[in-house]
């Protein structure tokens, strides 16, 4: 049984040497090469701190930044990527709950580096590359790491208005890989078209399919998701056959009606995940991969990527919906009523609930919310056994798959993106000139409206927004409105406000 993620690079090094392990857009690395950086950069992280801390990443997403997380594992610490597209008060906030020790950047991001923390906590990128390896050093390391110990964090909204970070263990993506792979016939032979960014649990799947299997993973530049004719390009151009996708990325190629410029025909599978898909985009990947496999995933970045799939039936009728699925295999994946009963019968909705060794460990540096999102199993009364409840409802199907039914709160999915409506109206009501904010999600039109009272001009609102909030969590729509309409308990009644919205 593995133990350490660093047991997939040390088997590909070792059978496939020569092999190109992951390519960008400037530079490539073997297996070999990619163990041997990584090797290094462990040894200069493991000199500067002890196991099992948090080590940042500032870079955007490339070869070497694969090659810095593996050398953060080297070291026995997690990693955790900071987007370098997200505003500096974002940043500033996942760094004042992470406390990273050190962060590992470049020449481009010094400056950005040096407004997070002290100049004698950077570590430059190019000098740990070309730092000496000591294998006695890291081979102790690995004796004291354990597979329960952290592999990465990745922050995400949080109603408070401060970003939580999801704690995952080595266990917990090796237990999620070493089914996924395979159970998709990811194998050698493969070379894996990453499109998500390094701080969303998409590219988990990425990257350790890639490891596990032996494949070669293609980080395709990000600039290229606004240019679907170059985006297609660069798909074919790099014999593209996996592509582990958010839904909102697939969208934009089938909006623009990429696929009639050029069919990516090499690729093989085309696996889904973060919102809903819209059938009639499914339709169209379909008719021009005609003998692709699709699969919709789902899961929050709380159980390591993915708790249910279902694969497309080319035959069936989705026109209603399609399934989100059945559990992997070693997950529990179970629906709770409003009384913490279990669910069992098609056609009633319950929240989503999660157990299993894919669970994260919680989150980092808090406590409360790990308690409230990670509780003991109320199905379970004789010993201590944690699940996650997602927040998610969802019913049976007669034939005993899921349905995904939307939120049990105001935490929404949009363009791939888990957001807490709440830390949008903090951000927009804390801005000068603004009163009060409500936020209103349009699940069908997949649109994000933000009502508000004040004398604050909208063009100068969305400025102020993009310093406050990344790109995915400022709303379409700015309303400045004179009242907000009330339910009879006293509460905003958003109903009515997105009727409102409709109606124009």
């Amino acid at each position: 049984m593995k133990c350490n993620v660093l047991e997939y690079l040390e088997y590909d090094a070792a059978h496939y040497p020569q092999k190109t392990a992951v390519i960008d857009e400037h530079k490539s690395y073997t297996y070999s090469q990619l163990l041997s950086v990584s090797q290094r950069i462990g040894t200069a992280v493991a000199d500067k701190t002890d196991i099992r801390k948090p080590i940042a990443v500032l870079l955007e997403k490339g070869a070497d930044t694969l090659g810095a997380f593996l050398g953060i594992v080297q070291a026995g610490c997690f990693y955790v990527n900071l987007n370098p597209d997200l505003p500096l008060n974002r940043l500033l906030q996942i760094q004042s709950v992470l406390q990273a020790e050190y962060i590992i950047t470049d020449a481009e991001h010094l400056p950005l580096a040096e407004s997070l923390t002290e100049k004698d906590r950077i570590l430059m990128l190019n000098d740990l590359i070309a730092s000496q390896e000591d294998l006695t050093v890291l081979n102790k390391i690995r004796c004291s790491v354990i597979d329960t110990d952290p592999l990465y964090a990745n922050f995400t909204s949080g109603s408070t208005g401060v970003p939580k970070g999801v704690v995952v263990s080595q266990r917990s993506v090796l237990d999620f890989i070493e089914v996924f792979a395979p159970l998709f016939n990811i194998d050698e032979t493969d070379i894996i078209g990453n499109q998500a960014p390094f701080d969303f649990d998409v590219s988990v799947k990425d990257i350790y399919s890639a490891l596990k299997q032996a494949a070669t993973l293609v980080i395709i530049p990000k600039r290229l998701f606004s240019q679907p004719a170059a985006l297609l390009d660069f798909i074919c151009e790099h014999n593209v056959t996996t592509m582990i996708w958010a839904v909102s990325a697939l969208c934009l190629i089938s909006t623009f009606h990429g696929l009639e410029y050029r069919t990516p025909t090499g690729v093989r599978r085309v696996l889904f995940s973060g919102e809903v898909m819209p059938y009639k985009h499914l339709k169209s990947w379909m008719e021009h991969l005609p003998d692709a496999q699709f699969v919709n995933l789902y899961g929050p970045t709380e159980i390591t990527c993915n708790c249910t799939y279902h694969t497309i039936d080319r035959n069936a009728d989705y026109s209603d919906g399609i399934p989100i699925g059945k559990a992997f295999p070693n997950e529990h994946v179970f629906l709770l009523n409003e009384n913490n009963a279990e669910i069992t019968s098609a056609g009633e909705t319950g929240e989503i609930c999660v157990r299993g060794t894919t669970l994260a460990l919680g989150y980092y540096n808090n406590p409360e919310q790990t308690a409230k999102a990670f509780p003991n199993n109320p199905l379970n009364k004789f010993y201590p056994e944690k699940i996650y409840r997602t927040g998610d409802l969802a019913q049976y199907t007669p034939d005993g798959e899921l349905m995904f039914c939307g939120r049990k709160d105001f935490q929404i999915k949009y363009m791939g993106h888990r957001i807490e409506l709440e830390e949008i109206e903090r951000a927009v009501s804390a801005v000068s000139g603004v009163e009060r904010c409500c936020a209103v999600f349009d699940g069908e039109k997949q649109k994000l409206y933000g009502f508000y009272i004040g004398n604050m001009d909208k063009k100068e609102l969305y400025t102020a927004l993009k310093e406050k909030l990344p790109v995915f969590m400022i709303p379409s729509s700015l309303i400045n409105i004179e009242s907000f309409p009330l339910t009879k308990n006293g509460k905003i009644d958003r109903k009515q406000l997105l009727e409102r919205k409709k109606r124009k």
